[in-house]
């Protein structure tokens, strides 16, 4: 297929033809309309003079017979213009006037339009138009009284060429516009194939080009490149996960291994056994954790999980959270403070959201708690949570006192299975913020961290209304715990 074929097969050409159709037939409707009033206009002014002068020329020969008819028939003949005349006696001879003779076309006796030669020195080339009115006058006469409108008509003739041209005009110009727009239009949808062409052979990287129009085209690729960001982050992030678990999991793994040539080291020592098992079961409860958080991020971010969305108050979750968590800050060293005005709602998955904080706070709570200690005179470190309603949105704070995160880690920090330097020796999975990143996500909210001076500030921003509710009933209510929540729990209820 040619170029040219191409152009012409597009939408773009085949929608400006149908345009350009209807707007010419609009424009060959409205001016045939103008013509035809502007016809029908002068041929009723000419009528409407023509009635007037028979009339007139009527009431002369009332007053002067037919000798004075045709003294004043003679006289309008000679003047110069557009008036014609004919006088003829009951034979049919001429007694006055400037037409040699009688048309055919009034023979009738009825006016209408004919075409004549006038009676002059000067020979006409061709016939002209007029319209005349046939008037029979006592005493066998006739009298014709007429006007030319050669001038008219072409006028008019003139008009309906000018709008042909007109037409034929636009259309050319509406289809060298529709091949333009045409061009324009498929240049753009090939820049948009090339790139989706390149993605599909593999590269995420490539991105739909942006022409900076802000038109449907603009709108829909840059709908498309961000659809294609999330599509590259979440491979990565697979990638990712995919090398974090051959990594990271590896370690419990060979401990859990460690664990079992321990015992069969001494078989008749049922204390090492018992030992041995109980670190097994230990580790082997961590592993389950983590691939139950790996799978809750996973249906969390494929928004295949069927939660119903409900008004919640989010000041009672996190004043449960903070009471939760209490015995494990005073265990820590730490003050746990909370700033919570009452009766904020929400409407969002109570289980979830619970988890979300739960989890940050258990962030704060380990991280403070690992912290060098500032000196025998250094105030007592503390974690604070905050409700802070703003609008439409309410954002859940939790502060420490902590090392805090690098500005170039922050936005690492909410990976999978990332963990930083300085967090290396503590227990955990890197899973933690990323299940928040997923939670806020899934109630079109966001996640984000800032220097608390000193320590880290974790900011839960989530809507008062979602974005995007869950049709399906909830599968599964459980509030998933950390090690450190399970240890309060139990002093909690001991």
């Amino acid at each position: 297929m040619t170029a040219l074929t191409r152009l012409i097969a597009s939408s773009p050409f085949r929608l400006s033809l149908a345009y350009l159709g209807a707007f010419v037939l609009v424009a060959a409707l409205v001016l045939g309309f103008i013509g035809w009033r502007a016809n029908e206009l002068l041929t009723t002014q000419v009528i409407e003079t023509l009635s007037a002068e028979v009339t007139g020329l009527r009431e002369q020969f009332q007053v002067g017979g037919a000798a004075r008819l045709r003294d004043i028939v003679a006289d309008r003949s000679q003047e110069p213009g557009g008036g014609l005349y004919l006088l003829t006696d009951s034979t049919g001879r001429k007694l006055a006037g400037n037409l040699p003779r009688a048309p055919f076309q009034l023979e009738d006796g009825r006016g209408g339009v004919f075409r004549y030669r006038r009676t002059s020195d000067v020979p006409q080339r061709k016939d002209r138009i007029a319209v005349g009115v046939p008037l029979a006058v006592p005493g066998g006469y006739t009298l014709i009284v007429g006007r030319d409108i050669e001038d008219q008509q072409q006028f008019a003739d003139t008009l309906w060429k000018v709008a042909l041209w007109g037409i034929g005009l636009l259309a050319l110009v509406g289809i060298g516009a529709g091949l333009l727009i045409s061009r324009t239009v498929l240049g753009r949808i090939e820049g948009i194939t090339a790139a989706v062409r390149t993605i599909m052979a593999g590269d995420l990287s490539s991105r739909i080009p942006v022409a900076g129009m802000d038109d449907e085209l603009d709108r829909l690729s840059a709908s498309l490149n961000d659809m294609l960001s999330r599509i590259e982050e979440l491979m990565g992030a697979l990638r990712e996960v995919s090398n974090n678990i051959a990594h990271d999991l590896r370690t419990p793994l060979n401990r859990l291994r460690n664990n079992a040539e321990e015992a069969l080291r001494n078989p008749d020592d049922v204390a090492t056994y018992r030992a041995a098992l109980a670190k097994t079961i230990e580790e082997a409860d961590e592993l389950i954790r983590t691939f139950n958080s790996l799978l809750l991020i996973a249906r969390l971010e494929g928004r295949a999980i069927a939660e119903s969305l409900t008004q919640v108050d989010v000041s009672a979750i996190v004043a449960d959270v903070a009471e939760l968590y209490e015995p494990v800050a005073e265990e820590a060293g730490l003050a746990l403070a909370t700033k919570v005005p009452d009766g904020v709602m929400i409407t969002a998955n109570r289980e979830l959201v619970s988890q979300a904080v739960a989890n940050l706070v258990d962030n704060a709570i380990k991280y403070s708690a690992d912290a060098p200690a500032l000196g025998e005179a250094a105030p007592e470190r503390k974690v604070t949570i905050e409700v802070i309603p703003s609008g439409a949105l309410v954002d859940i704070v939790v502060a420490d006192e902590g090392p805090g995160v690098p500005a170039e880690d922050r936005q690492r920090a909410l990976q999978r299975f990332v963990r930083l330097e300085q967090s290396r020796s503590a227990p955990g999975s890197g899973l933690g913020l990323s299940l928040v990143a997923a939670v806020a996500r899934l109630h079109g909210g966001s996640i984000r961290l800032e220097d608390n001076h000193p320590g880290l500030r974790a900011i839960l921003t989530l809507p008062s209304e979602p974005f995007a509710r869950v049709a399906e009933p909830t599968t599964s209510s459980a509030l998933t715990l950390s090690p450190a929540a399970e240890r309060a729990a139990a002093i909690a209820s001991g």
